[in-house]
């Protein structure tokens, strides 16, 4: 993996954060676009690349972690309050309370999302974690700054939080090196936990972004991009 993938999966999420401070949140039409395009292509990866990929490994019963991953997923979005797809919840309490649920699921779900990249070349999955980091870390920094959390506490579980999926592959190196034990006859089974997270996100993300469900031209072509790059890096591959 190159240095240049490290630093798009920190610079993604901690500029997507970021851009908290500069845009209003209220204004979602752009972030649905954005949430559109990534889980079309999020969507198109897993299907054109991750999950032949794992099957073609020939590890028995695969299919057991795709579907475990899938209800992880579920598990954790009842803490996460379905940020990982851009859900910003706004809660009006009497005493502002650090979301530690929403952080810790957050951060579960990145360092997990990381972990098969130590494995192979997987360039199209690193451009797919980036870009679905982009509208969950805004959504975070817009949770944490109506709990009223200083800016730079905020800024400080950014930094945290673009931080998982990069920890999750140097773990997953060091692992394969054999420093905490050689268990890389495994990673096809983290592969699989998530590609049922990705699944799970993806599609979510492609039926809550419909407006009762009525035919948006703009998202279809938002959708339409992320498939087609998807399919040029599938073609190129």
């Amino acid at each position: 993996m190159e240095i240049w993938e490290l630093i798009l999966l920190f610079s993604s999420a901690f500029l997507g954060g970021l851009s908290v401070f500069f845009f209003k949140s209220e204004n979602t039409n752009r972030l649905k676009l954005v949430l559109s395009f990534s889980g079309a292509y999020l969507f198109a990866i897993t299907v054109l690349h991750l999950m032949p990929d794992v099957y073609s490994s020939g590890e028995a019963q695969i299919g057991l972690f795709i579907l475990g991953g899938f209800l992880l997923q579920i598990l954790m979005e009842q803490f996460s309050e379905g940020i990982e797809h851009g859900h910003i919840h706004k809660h009006n309490h009497e005493h502002y309370v650090f979301p530690l649920g929403i952080m810790l699921s957050l951060c579960l779900h990145a360092f997990l999302e990381g972990m098969p990249l130590a494995q192979g070349q997987h360039t199209e999955l690193v451009y797919g974690i980036a870009l679905h980091h982009i509208p969950a870390a805004f959504a975070l920094g817009s949770v944490l700054l109506h709990a009223h959390q200083p800016k730079g506490k905020t800024i400080a579980m950014l930094v945290l939080f673009a931080l998982m999926s990069p920890l999750g592959y140097l773990l997953s190196v060091r692992i394969g090196e054999g420093t905490f034990g050689n268990i890389d006859m495994y990673f096809g089974s983290i592969m699989g936990v998530v590609i049922g997270i990705f699944l799970h996100i993806s599609t979510t993300i492609l039926f809550e972004s419909s407006v009762d469900h009525k035919f948006n031209l703009k998202k279809f072509v938002a959708v339409l991009l992320g498939v087609g790059i998807a399919l040029v890096g599938y073609f190129m591959h």
